[in-house]
């Protein structure tokens, strides 16, 4: 069948897309180059699909059936063959295949986030650290490396620093949202620190707060921690532009793991969250280390 959409239209839609969601962030930094707005549209906009398509469906089968369409899509936008146009019907593609084009970007980011929304689908726990980073290798790192190539980086050390970033930034966001996951179904600690600290998957469904579940949370916001140590170096070999957004991400994700340490790892309770007080002072604070970085 082929698309009713045009390029401009597909673009339009990615634009809108990305600037009208409810999500509580700015997709675009005011400080990012005009040029690259419209290619980080269209690259919030694959993962906003992939991600609904996987978690607002409500149904595991139906998500599988679609991440599947969406996945053939993704393949279809990359064959570049004359005359094969037809084969991309939706306008997310229409606009994601000119800034794969003009940036050189591989499938295989992409592919790895369809694969995570489809492993959403059929896992729901894990057994220790290394399924989790794991499950993290495709849910998380291929955004940042999508980034840092928009960006014009490349390189592999960048790439490490990026992943233990963005994997840090995932398990935070998954302390701040165990009550959420666990309406899901879903249970992102490692089943491993449970027996190590002597608390039961019962008790975490019954939402029991305990000491045990603390020093679970305590060993995942610790680790979590580390990781964060390790990505912050990525700050200082970039562009001032992009280095200013990557600090604030950090940071805002470590005072996620300082709101959590503040009330006794009690995450049961109460979601843990970011004020937008708080949230102008992260960025007062990442302006000013920003600027010092740049100018030692």
């Amino acid at each position: 069948m082929h698309s009713a959409w045009s390029l401009d239209d597909s673009l339009s839609y990615t634009r809108w897309l990305a600037t009208h969601h409810y999500e509580n962030f700015h997709v675009v930094s005011a400080l990012l180059p005009k040029r690259l707005h419209q290619d980080f549209y269209n690259v919030y906009a694959f993962c906003r699909w992939a991600d609904d398509l996987g978690d607002e469906i409500g149904d595991p089968a139906e998500s599988l059936r679609l991440l599947d369409w969406w996945r053939q899509q993704l393949k279809a936008s990359y064959r570049r063959e004359p005359g094969r146009d037809h084969n991309v019907s939706h306008p997310v593609f229409l606009a994601l295949r000119e800034t794969a084009l003009r940036h050189d970007l591989p499938l295989a980011p992409f592919d790895d986030l369809i694969t995570a929304f489809i492993q959403d689908q059929t896992v729901t726990r894990y057994s220790n650290w290394d399924e989790v980073d794991a499950y993290c290798v495709n849910s998380a790192n291929p955004v940042g490396r999508l980034v840092l190539m928009l960006c014009g980086y490349r390189d592999e050390e960048r790439f490490q620093m990026s992943d233990a970033t963005c994997t840090a930034l995932q398990l935070a966001n998954f302390w701040q949202d165990v009550t959420v996951d666990l309406r899901k179904d879903r249970v992102y600690l490692p089943l491993h620190l449970f027996a190590r600290h002597g608390y039961t998957l019962e008790e975490l469904f019954a939402l029991r707060f305990t000491p045990a579940f603390r020093g679970v949370m305590k060993d995942a916001v610790d680790r979590t921690q580390v990781l964060f140590d390790a990505g912050l170096p990525l700050v200082r070999t970039l562009d001032r532009r992009l280095a200013l957004d990557i600090d604030l991400f950090n940071r805002g994700g470590m005072r996620v793991l300082e709101k959590i340490r503040a009330h006794g790892y009690d995450v049961l309770s109460a979601r843990p969250a970011v004020s937008k007080t708080e949230r102008v002072r992260l960025l007062l604070a990442s302006l000013v280390r920003v600027a010092f970085m740049k100018a030692a």
